[in-house]
């Protein structure tokens, strides 16, 4: 008898021994099983959350994926806008190199203005409304491009009614050597043509040709017309329009506008 009740008392010890045993192997398992379920929902949520960005550049179609934690769609596509659709001229008014093109801006002056002013009113809408990524990069090269802007109304405005009123220039402060000339007598006048036609000639790849177009403009019954397209357009337009200062797109910019991007797909033509 005290033989079977030491054996069953031994049973139940073991029995208790295995179950401890087991109980403490499934806590294990199951600690291990939490700890990497954790580190997998750490890394995962590390990880960027991507979205893509369709764009075209000169001669590629590209999908740029960016960081969604850090960017928004708005602000990449303000940005690409500043970069690439606003890089060319912001306003877009009529070029006098002959006499038919000068008689025209001066009959469709005030259609010419009105079409500006409409231009101006959404172009400077479209920048002062304008999301962009919020770095001082972009929100320097945001400001740059609307100061860019104003300037260069104020100047393409002076610029039309000056070739129906030479007068207006003098209202400017800037390139007076121009404003001058086109506003004084004849001799003086032609002085300052002769010294523009020379330089542009220097610049020229057939400089013959500048000096003999100047010589026969000279001599023309047109001879004041002429030296007011020259004065206007190639004097006092190019000098007014290198003082306005622009946002420079160079490799600095395309480097800032690539680093907004995860990594970047083009697709692209032959050049």
């Amino acid at each position: 008898m005290k033989i079977i009740l030491s054996f069953l008392l031994f049973s139940t010890l073991l029995s208790c021994s295995k179950e401890k045993q087991v109980s403490s192997d499934n806590t294990s398992i199951e600690s291990l099983t939490t700890a990497d379920t954790i580190k997998n929902d750490t890394l995962k949520s590390n990880q960027p959350k991507e979205e893509i960005f369709k764009f075209v550049t000169e001669l590629c179609d590209n999908r740029g994926y960016y960081d969604i934690s850090k960017y928004s769609r708005e602000e990449i596509e303000g940005v690409y806008k500043l970069w690439f659709e606003l890089n060319d001229s912001l306003l877009d008014t009529p070029s006098v190199f002959n006499l038919n093109d000068l008689q025209e801006i001066r009959r469709d002056k005030d259609k010419i203005l009105a079409k500006l002013d409409k231009d101006f009113a959404e172009k400077k809408a479209l920048l002062q409304n304008l999301k962009v990524v919020n770095t001082p990069y972009w929100q320097n090269i945001k400001k740059l491009k609307y100061e860019e802007l104003i300037q260069r109304y104020e100047m393409e405005k002076l610029q039309i009614l000056a070739y129906s009123d030479p007068s207006v220039l003098l209202k400017s402060n800037i390139c007076k050597v121009f404003s001058k000339a086109l506003n004084s007598d004849d001799e003086q006048m032609v002085k300052e043509w002769r010294n523009l036609r020379e330089q542009m000639s220097k610049q020229n790849a057939d400089p013959e040709r500048i000096m003999t177009d100047f010589n026969n403009h000279l001599n023309s019954p047109d001879k004041r017309d002429y030296a007011i397209i020259d004065l206007i357009t190639f004097g006092w337009g190019n000098c007014a329009n290198d003082k306005i200062p622009s946002p420079p797109h160079d490799e600095k910019m395309n480097n800032e506008f690539n680093s907004l991007f995860i990594k970047v797909d083009s697709d692209c033509d032959e050049p």
